[in-house]
């Protein structure tokens, strides 16, 4: 997968996807770690340490040093990240990622749009085939938001992910370049 360098800045109606900006420390450390949000992620909430600024430049940093990694952005203010990683140039695939992080701007749409945007990206610009996420079978925001976008459900992977002591089913995604709505 060959990533233009720079990585483009990715404009929709409402969001610009781009590299980050030292102003995204604050706004990170603002959204913290709220618990239904990791939850959705996997984590085990009970054992979430208190969000700290170091965290939020770590985040930061790894998303600056990530080769196809953006902000998520409304206006100015950052709100979460999108990725593409995994890639397999013999197989022209890679896996996405997404996480919107502030409470705030749930349930907007702002994840499916950042998803068709990315994808968009992903299949003109470095001329993928195929697109797969994996997600909490419990996590249905998550689940409509790809769906939208036009990944279809492919398989579950009974009891891989253990969260908060239970184990939960992921489902398996995917989406080609000819199905993005």
């Amino acid at each position: 997968m060959r990533v233009p360098d720079p990585l483009p800045m990715l404009r929709t109606r409402r969001l610009t996807l781009r590299r980050p900006a030292p102003r995204d420390v604050a706004a990170r450390f603002r959204m913290g770690r709220d618990p239904e949000i990791y939850r959705m992620f996997g984590a085990d909430v009970a054992s979430l340490a208190p969000f700290t600024m170091e965290n939020a430049e770590a985040w930061i940093a790894r998303i600056d040093e990530h080769p196809c990694a953006w902000v998520i952005a409304v206006e100015e203010d950052a709100i979460g990240e999108v990725r593409i990683d995994s890639p397999v140039d013999a197989d022209a695939r890679a896996s996405l990622a997404i996480g919107i992080l502030d409470r705030n701007r749930i349930d907007a749409g702002y994840g499916a749009e950042a998803i068709r945007a990315a994808a968009a990206f992903a299949f003109d610009t470095l001329q993928l085939h195929r697109l797969s996420v994996r997600v909490l079978a419990f996590n249905a925001r998550a689940i409509r938001a790809y769906e939208k976008v036009g990944f279809r459900r492919e398989g579950v992977e009974r009891q891989s992910a253990r969260v908060g002591g239970e184990w939960h089913d992921d489902v398996m995604m995917g989406l080609l370049a000819d199905e993005l709505r």
